[in-house]
């Protein structure tokens, strides 16, 4: 029997409870398809935080670096200062693990929560696929004069083309493996950020008249990406962009498909170690009342199965979410879902 080590980060909130929730759901699948998961807890957030002042041992990074795959809840805690967890923990494991690509699939599995008028399933039915190690996201920068009035902050979008070009291939390699449109759209700014997108956009030409030229290429602005996924989603097949302009689209993304309570996505690193989540946040405000949504955590974990290797499982969990999501869901708002957050786990683990 094949078995796979597993690290899980329950975080901070509400973020444990979901995690619970995706692990039910895995053994399920599990124990249906004749693998097994191996799961190590680590204790990350922002209560370990407060205790020790530390967010993220180097010691605990080497660690996970030997895991196929980590399981994450939610990092963010309201004692916390905004940014210390995140750049502390999240950004820095994207960083250090060299997860350079960040997958959020956006698909709509009922129309009931779909907030466009005269779209369903069919019409939303696309993946992001954004750069995750580079751009904005560095830090690089600083600040010149700092808290007089003449500070100067300055804060620097680097690409490489080392780092574009893998992240190009991966999507172009995705579109392909995919094969819905064969069709992949950059997202960028053409016409303002003139330095990086015209290396972002020669090299997406040069790779994909070499190497993908199967697969149409389309390239809309990040202003126009966001109006098109409110008028015409269904234009869209795989897309490609920046660290920056993917972080924000994949929230408008989460909102056409449903909202948070059901988006996921995967923090990839194709030869290593590699991060799954649900792209809501903690919720604090949701902790230990047993109403939040966890099919974003369980479709994380159906992600992770894919990575794994195990995609029949993963499509049998993915099968079972649309399926509880149709028949048995009456909202997929936190308190409104019409079941508590176990027995909503527990529907989609006996769907399997």
């Amino acid at each position: 029997m094949k078995s796979y080590n597993i690290a899980v980060i329950g975080g901070d909130g509400t973020g444990p409870e979901v995690t619970k929730e995706a692990v039910k759901v895995l053994g399920a699948a599990s124990a249906k398809f004749g693998f097994k998961l191996n799961y190590s807890d680590y204790d990350l957030g922002g209560d370990r935080y407060l205790r020790t002042n530390e967010a993220l041992p180097s010691s605990v990074v080497e660690e996970l670096r030997g895991f196929p795959a980590i399981l994450l809840g939610a990092i963010g805690h309201p004692d916390v200062k905004p940014g210390i967890l995140e750049k502390g923990i999240l950004l820095r494991l994207r960083f250090e693990l060299e997860q350079y690509i960040n997958l959020r699939p956006v698909k709509l599995y009922d129309e009931r929560f779909c907030p466009l008028k005269d779209k369903g399933p069919k019409d939303i039915d696309f993946v992001v696929v954004r750069e995750n190690n580079e751009g904005l996201y560095t830090g690089s920068g600083g600040f010149v004069f700092k808290g007089t009035p003449h500070e100067i902050a300055v804060q620097e979008s680097i690409n490489t083309r080392r780092g574009v070009e893998r992240c190009l291939r991966y999507a172009f390699e995705y579109a392909r493996k995919r094969n819905k449109d064969k069709k992949l759209t950059l997202c960028g700014k053409t016409n303002v950020l003139t330095f990086a997108f015209d290396l972002w956009e020669r090299a997406f030409h040069e790779v994909g008249k070499k190497d993908f030229p199967d697969i149409q290429r389309d390239y809309a602005h990040v202003d126009a990406t966001t109006m098109w996924f409110v008028k015409n989603p269904e234009w869209f097949d795989v897309i490609v962009t920046d660290n920056m302009f993917g972080d924000i689209i994949t929230d408008l993304g989460a909102m056409i498909q449903g909202g948070m309570g059901i988006a996921a996505g995967g923090n990839i690193n194709p030869a290593g170690a590699s991060m799954f989540e649900p792209i809501g946040g903690s919720a604090p405000k949701y902790t230990g009342q047993g109403v939040i949504n966890p099919l974003a955590a369980i479709c994380a974990g159906a992600m992770m199965l894919d990575f794994l290797g195990e995609s029949e499982a993963a499509k049998a969990i993915e099968a079972s979410v649309i399926k509880v999501t149709r028949e048995k869901v009456k909202s997929l708002a936190a308190g409104k879902m019409g079941h508590t957050t176990s027995q909503l786990g527990d529907l989609v683990a006996s769907a399997i």
